[in-house]
């Protein structure tokens, strides 16, 4: 296992984190408890994009407390992984539902199916990560 703190990300790491892989992101309940929960998420530039239907839970819990962790899992080797340890540093409405449409496409190839129910984008800014398998060339 491979710690490094801030990034830049190792390119090894970054290829699996611009994959279309299955993620899952940890927040923290107001009573310290840990949430985890399966996420689509996208590497934008040197942070790590995520959408959330705005009456989520997570959400009220990062605007409590924006530290978070999320795990990319190669989709075809889950040996290969890439956490990623940080804080959410910008959030917004998602008005029009580009965020959610341009993460969508990059699993899927179609833009966000329910256009109905308003979403909000955060932006994770990564203070540590770490891999284990092909993200760290082991």
């Amino acid at each position: 296992m491979a710690y490094v703190p801030k990034p830049p990300l190792p390119q090894l790491a970054r290829e699996l984190l611009a994959g279309p892989n299955p993620a899952v992101i940890t927040t923290v309940r107001s009573d310290g408890q840990p949430v985890s929960v399966a996420t689509w998420y996208l590497l934008d530039g040197d942070r790590v994009m995520v959408t959330m239907d705005a009456a989520r839970k997570r959400l009220a819990y990062l605007r409590a407390d924006p530290r978070v962790s999320l795990t990319a899992l190669q989709a075809d080797d889950w040996y290969s992984q890439v956490s990623v340890q940080g804080r959410v540093v910008e959030m917004r409405d998602d008005d029009g539902l580009a965020d959610a449409d341009r993460v969508s496409r990059h699993y899927n190839g179609r833009p966000y199916p329910d256009r109905e129910r308003p979403r909000v984008t955060a932006w994770i800014e990564v203070d540590y990560w770490h891999g284990w398998g092909a993200a760290t060339g082991s």
